[in-house]
């Protein structure tokens, strides 16, 4: 289970996931991770039937094409992919073929790989996969996950105190980290992933701040060193960057985020990071 694709914030384009597929037809990796914003989100909504359906077909003939080849598809939720979508996701079946690893943890192969989708607090209003970081703090410009909107009803102490940091370390369970995957929607701060173009901008006289990613993610790394973190969620990153993988300590980080209409496809092994790549297609 060591030849890997990863893609994320298809945004329900059908064009993407067409190419998405033919390259699993094409050349069978052993196992594909989807990063967040998969859905149409809020235009098309849970009512967006004709997505579903496309879904569920592509699946479908994928493993009715490879049979016992067939790889296993790993996805998380983003901020832009409303609960109710993905509640209605898993009622239609469709999770039959694409395992959803948000706040979990499965196997793959004799690696862990741990699954969330939860991003620091955002100017968007769509709150369902939104926490505060390490603290209630929220950037100028930003909206608290108290505000906002939720698609589905979130318990309310969790909203006002839960945070990204305290997440990950119940989801991990102190387990030791070295050969695992992490497969995050929120890219850690700092870092050549997590570039926004917010460049010259202020608000209320206060600038921007051009790294939108998580702290907690970041100290979770280095405190951690996991194998391989995945992040998506910030489009124009590897643009501004001229990156689109970077690394802290041991761990190597990737990103399949994109500003442009192809689909940003990234193949790795498990057993060869160094050699990974990353194509628009």
């Amino acid at each position: 289970m060591e030849r890997c694709f990863f893609a994320s914030d298809l945004h329900g384009r059908q064009d993407r996931y067409e190419k998405l597929f033919a390259a699993i037809a094409r050349e069978v990796p052993d196992a594909v991770f989807l990063g967040g914003d998969l859905l149409p989100g809020l235009a098309g909504g849970p009512a967006d039937r004709p997505f579903f359906e496309f879904l569920a077909e592509e699946l479908e003939r994928m493993r009715g094409a490879l049979g016992d080849r067939t790889p296993r598809v790993l996805a998380i939720p983003g901020n832009d992919d409303p609960a109710s979508a993905v509640e209605e996701l898993r009622a239609d079946g469709i999770a039959c073929n694409l395992e959803l690893v948000h706040g979990r943890e499965v196997r793959l192969g004799a690696r862990a790989v741990f699954g969330y989708a939860c991003v620091p607090p955002s100017p968007f209003a769509l709150k369902d996969f939104e926490r505060y970081d390490v603290s209630r703090f929220v950037d100028p410009g930003a909206v608290s996950p108290e505000e906002g909107f939720r698609s589905v009803p979130a318990d309310e102490s969790a909203i006002r105190y839960g945070t990204i940091a305290a997440d990950l370390e119940a989801l991990v369970r102190g387990a030791e980290l070295g050969e695992a995957v992490l497969l995050l929607h929120t890219p850690p701060y700092g870092t050549r992933l997590d570039r926004a173009a917010l460049d010259g901008r202020t608000i209320d006289g206060v600038p921007f701040d051009v790294h939108v990613g998580s702290i907690a993610v970041r100290r979770f790394i280095e405190g951690h060193q996991p194998l391989l973190t995945l992040h998506g969620h910030v489009h124009e990153s590897a643009r501004l960057t001229c990156a689109w993988r970077d690394a802290i300590g041991r761990t190597n980080m990737f990103s399949a985020a994109h500003d442009g209409d192809e689909l940003a496809l990234v193949r790795f092994d498990l057993g060869d990071l160094e050699n990974a790549t990353r194509e628009l297609l």
